[in-house]
């Protein structure tokens, strides 16, 4: 396996893992939001846990396209994304907390970007950049319903 490669999927399961931690979050959130925005966050974090859940097969499928195992365990998703924050305590905390993991997620998914450019893997990049511009999109939604 060449070196740009391995960077390559070192690089997507960094993007597995810590879609699979903001998923793990997100749908945590939606069971326990509560207060006057309840039924916006509620509806909200639905949406944005099921594209999350959604985009986990089809990096994982990269991976394994890519000649490596994916991960399979709970142990081996979280060991690629960081460490998990103490539990938010409102559902303000809770649109902070979230907007925190999608700007890292973001970041995450630049250096990715870049990374499969590097190897070659014209196909991994523009998944990638779908995901950005999803998780873009979603940043711009929470920020501005916070104005």
């Amino acid at each position: 396996m060449t070196t740009p490669n391995k960077a390559n999927i070192t690089a997507l399961n960094a993007v597995l893992g810590q879609t699979f931690r903001l998923y793990v979050q997100t749908h945590g959130y939606h069971w326990n939001v509560t207060g006057p925005t309840f039924r916006q966050l509620h509806e909200l974090f639905e949406a944005q846990y099921q594209n999350l859940w959604s985009a986990l097969d089809e990096i994982a499928e990269r991976i394994r396209i890519q000649g490596a195992p994916a991960p399979g365990s709970v142990a081996q998703l979280m060991a690629h994304a960081p460490a998990e924050e103490a539990p938010a305590q409102s559902a303000d905390d809770m649109l902070s907390k979230l907007i925190a993991g999608h700007e890292a997620l973001a970041t995450t998914l630049r250096d990715a970007i870049e990374t499969a450019g590097k190897a070659g893997d014209e196909v991994s990049a523009g998944m990638l950049t779908d995901r950005l511009e999803w998780h873009e999109k979603e940043l711009w939604m929470m920020k501005a319903s916070r104005s």
